[in-house]
C-alpha cells in the first residue's frame, strides 16, 4: 500500500471540508456549461452537488429528470439519447437555486489528451493566417482544461466552453481541430474537443493509480517515484533554497556593479508528488474530473517523453487506454493514438532506434484492445523540430479511422495507409504481405522503394532492394544477405522509406523480428 506524506493528507482533508461546504449550493462541473456540446445518440449523464437531501431537476428540450442528493450533496441523472438539432437551453433546478447553460448543441464530442504536440495551438502551425480567416466555424466548441497535478482524483477544473471564430481559433488545439473540422464537415454535425494535454508528460501520469498498482510489469515506475518521494524533505529543500538564493543575492549585486549579467536565480526544488511526471498526478488532476462525460471517443499524442522506455510503453499504453475506460464506463469507447513522426538526424536504418521502437509499442497497444487505431504520420515530420507543423494532416489521418470505424465510412473512405500483415523467406528474398485497407501500394511517385533494410541469422542489417510485386506485395532481396530470416521497413528515428498506398498515405513502419531492442530492458522512470 503506497501512504501519503503527512503534508498531503492534511491537504487532502481541507480539500474535503471545502468541497462538503461548497455541496449545500447548488453546481455542476466545469464541464457543463453555455455553449458546450453534448455526446449524441447515447445517454447523457449530467451530475452536481447540492444539499443533502435536496431534489434537483434537469431539464433539456423536451426531457425531464428528476434525482435526490445523496448525504454528501451529489447527485446525478441520465438524459435519454439525444439527437442533433438547434442550440437549446440546459437548466438545473433545486430547492432555492437555478443553474442555466445557454447555446448548448448536441453533436460528437471527443477528448484530445497528450504531451506538446496535442497541445500545440493552430497559431503555432501551417498557415495559421489561412486557418484563422476561414475559422468562423461556431458548430466546433473548445473545452480546454488548464494543466494542473493533483495527488486524489479530484471532481473539477476552472475550465469552461468556447466555440470557432476567426478570433478564438488560433488558441485551439491544432490537431484537435483538424480532426475535429474534418468531423464536422463530413458527418454535417457540431464538434466538442474536451483538451487535456501537458508538453513534456508522461504516459504514466495519465495513467489511473488502480491501473498502475494491478499491472506487474508497471511496479518499477511506481517503486522509483516512491523513492523519490521518500527522499524529499520540504523542510531541507527549503533550507537549501535559502542558502543558495543568499550566495545569489550576493552573486547578483557584484555582478550588477562590474555590469555584468547576473547568474541564473535558484529554483527550490519541488514535491516530485506534485510533479507533472508523476504517477496518476495528470490522470488524478484533468481526466478523472471528465468522467463520465459522455463522449464519443479519445485521441491521443504522445510517446515522444517515453521513448526510452518503448518495450515497456507496450504495455502501458494499453493499461492508460483501459483505466480510461473503466473510468468512464462507457464500455470500449474509440481511442486512436498519433505514431511518432520522423524526427532526429537522418541516420542508416540498421542503427538501433528507440523511436522506431516506440512507434512499435505504439500499434501493439493498439491491437491489444479493441476500438483502438494509430495514424501514422512518419512522412511529415522534421529533423530538426521535435513539434512538425503540419498538423492539418495529422488530425485528418485520426479522422480517417474515427470515419471508418465509427461512423461507416469504410466503403467509401480509405482509413490508413498499408499496415505488415506476414513476411515469408524463401529462394534469397523476404515476400512482405501488408493489408491495405483497400488501396493498393505505390511508391512515392513511383520511384524505387526505399527503406528496407534485411537481415540474416548474425542479426547484421544491410539495406535491401525492394520491388512492389502486386497490390498488397512487396519483394525485398539483397545480395549481401543471401539466407535473409528478417525484414524490416523505416525503422529508424528519422526513417525516409517511400512506400505509400494510392492515397498517398504512408505504409507503417515495421519488423518481422522479435530481437531485443536497444530499449528493451529500460523500465523505470
Amino acid at each position: 500500500m503506497r501512504l501519503l506524506p503527512l503534508r498531503l493528507l492534511t491537504a487532502g482533508v481541507l480539500l474535503i471540508c471545502v468541497s462538503v461546504s461548497s455541496a449545500q449550493e447548488l453546481r455542476l462541473p466545469s464541464v457543463f456549461g453555455s455553449h458546450m456540446v453534448m455526446q449524441r445518440e447515447m445517454p447523457v449523464p449530467v451530475w452536481g452537488w447540492a444539499a443533502p437531501n435536496e431534489n434537483v431537476t434537469v431539464t433539456f428540450r423536451d426531457q425531464k429528470k428528476t434525482a435526490t442528493a445523496d448525504s454528501d450533496g451529489k447527485w446525478s441523472v441520465k438524459l435519454d439519447a439525444l439527437s442533433v438539432g438547434e442550440p437549446a437551453t440546459l437548466t438545473v433546478a433545486g430547492k432555492n437555486d437555478e443553474v442555466t447553460f445557454e447555446d448548448v448543441l448536441v453533436g460528437e464530442v471527443w477528448v484530445c489528451s497528450g504531451q506538446s504536440n496535442m497541445q500545440w495551438s493552430v497559431d503555432r502551425g501551417l498557415d495559421p493566417d489561412l486557418e484563422a480567416a476561414s475559422g468562423n466555424r461556431p458548430n466546433i466548441r473548445l473545452y480546454q482544461v488548464p494543466m494542473v497535478t493533483a495527488v486524489e482524483p479530484q471532481e473539477d477544473v476552472a475550465a469552461k466552453w468556447t466555440y470557432c471564430t476567426p478570433e478564438t481559433l488560433p488558441g485551439f488545439t491544432a490537431v484537435g481541430y483538424y480532426f475535429g473540422q474534418t468531423l464536422q464537415e463530413v458527418l454535417g454535425v457540431p464538434v466538442g474537443l474536451i483538451q487535456t494535454a501537458w508538453g513534456g508528460t508522461r504516459a504514466e501520469a495519465w495513467t489511473s493509480p488502480e491501473m498502475l498498482a494491478s499491472v506487474e510489469e508497471l511496479k518499477p515506475i511506481l517503486t522509483a517515484w516512491d523513492e523519490r518521494d521518500a527522499a524529499y524533505s520540504a523542510e531541507a529543500a527549503k533550507a537549501k533554497f535559502d542558502a543558495e538564493l543568499a550566495e545569489w543575492e550576493k552573486a547578483a549585486a557584484a555582478a550588477k556593479a562590474e555590469g555584468k549579467e547576473a547568474p541564473r536565480k535558484p529554483q527550490m526544488e519541488q514535491d516530485p508528488s506534485l510533479s507533472q511526471h508523476h504517477d496518476s498526478t495528470l490522470f488524478n488532476a484533468m481526466v478523472a474530473p471528465l468522467s463520465p462525460v459522455a463522449i464519443r471517443g479519445a485521441i491521443w499524442y504522445q510517446g515522444e517523453s517515453n521513448a526510452s522506455r518503448a518495450y515497456q510503453y507496450r504495455t502501458l499504453m494499453a493499461s492508460l487506454i483501459q483505466s480510461w475506460r473503466d473510468d468512464w464506463k462507457q464500455g470500449d469507447f474509440p481511442f486512436y493514438q498519433v505514431q511518432l513522426a520522423n524526427f532526429r538526424e537522418v541516420a542508416d536504418e540498421a542503427v538501433g532506434s528507440d523511436w522506431a521502437e516506440l512507434r512499435e509499442a505504439q500499434v501493439i497497444a493498439a491491437n491489444a484492445l479493441p476500438n483502438a487505431g494509430v495514424a501514422c504520420i512518419t512522412d511529415i515530420g522534421a529533423a530538426l523540430d521535435i513539434h512538425p507543423k503540419n498538423k492539418q494532416d495529422v488530425g485528418r489521418r485520426l479522422a480517417r479511422l474515427a470515419l471508418v470505424d465509427n461512423y461507416g465510412f469504410g466503403d467509401t473512405i480509405t482509413r490508413s495507409g498499408a499496415t505488415f500483415d506476414s513476411a515469408k523467406f524463401d529462394g534469397g528474398k523476404a515476400v512482405v504481405k501488408f493489408d491495405t485497407h483497400g488501396s493498393d501500394l505505390e511508391s512515392w511517385y513511383r520511384e524505387p522503394l526505399t527503406g528496407f533494410t534485411i537481415a540474416g541469422e548474425d542479426q547484421n542489417w544491410v539495406k535491401a532492394d525492394a520491388r512492389i510485386v502486386d497490390g498488397n506485395t512487396v519483394e525485398v532481396s539483397s545480395k549481401y544477405v543471401p539466407n535473409p530470416v528478417a525484414v524490416r521497413y523505416n525503422w529508424a528515428d528519422n526513417p525516409q522509406g517511400n512506400l505509400f498506398n494510392t492515397k498517398m498515405l504512408p505504409a507503417y513502419p515495421f519488423r518481422s523480428d522479435d530481437w531485443a531492442g536497444v530499449t528493451a530492458n529500460n523500465v523505470k522512470p
